[in-house]
């Protein structure tokens, strides 16, 4: 984060109470896909006491900052408070610490619900197409998936079928093969690495 960014931070201290700041981070993370309404904004800018919006960008700049590093990025509950360089106030790498550790866990959770989950692979059958029936004459393998899907807004089975002619399967099967390949390296990889708490952004 660029050192100017952090300068803007004291404007917290103007707040009457530390639910005032919380409130600020709350309406943050509540507008990260949106960004603030002007109704947001003339909330916070009396909260602040601004009489001038544009001092409330660079503010919200590097709160939005902080939010995210806090939420996407591998941080800790306990190492929160070193994302603060020391120009910024002790007390307020004390209070906006305790804000968003008391968040983090919350927000974590919402971020992954956000995520698009894909359908999982529950079964895979195949037979050879008719040729009686078929409009070409080289073989044709017909592949039948039934996916799972866990989402909760479309929960169940769907099936999916298509067909392949041998040309095309081999290309798929190259693919996969590579696929595979790439994933045992990467398995490989991590298990040479120190275990880490996974997340999300």
């Amino acid at each position: 984060m660029e050192q100017t960014l952090w300068g803007h931070l004291p404007l917290l201290v103007r707040s009457n109470s530390k639910e005032s700041v919380e409130y600020i981070l709350q309406a943050l993370w509540r507008t990260r896909k949106t960004g603030l309404d002007a109704a947001d904004r003339h909330v916070i800018c009396d909260i602040l006491q601004l009489q001038n919006h544009a001092d409330l960008d660079p503010l919200l700049v590097c709160l939005r900052t902080l939010i995210r590093r806090c939420v996407y990025e591998n941080i800790s509950k306990d190492e929160i408070q070193k994302l603060f360089p020391t120009e910024v106030l002790p007390e307020l790498q004390r209070l906006l610490t305790l804000l968003l550790q008391k968040f983090q866990r919350e927000w974590r959770e919402e971020v992954l619900k956000d995520q698009v989950m894909l359908p999982r692979l529950k079964a895979m059958t195949w037979n050879m197409a008719n040729q009686e029936y078929a409009e070409v004459a080289d073989p044709v393998a017909v592949i039948n998936l039934k996916l799972q899907n866990d989402t909760e807004s479309q929960s169940g089975e769907m099936e999916v079928k298509f067909r392949l002619a041998k040309d095309t399967l081999d290309t798929v099967l190259s693919s996969m093969y590579c696929i595979r390949d790439q994933l045992s390296n990467m398995g490989e990889t991590s298990n040479t690495q120190l275990p880490q708490e996974t997340n999300t952004v």
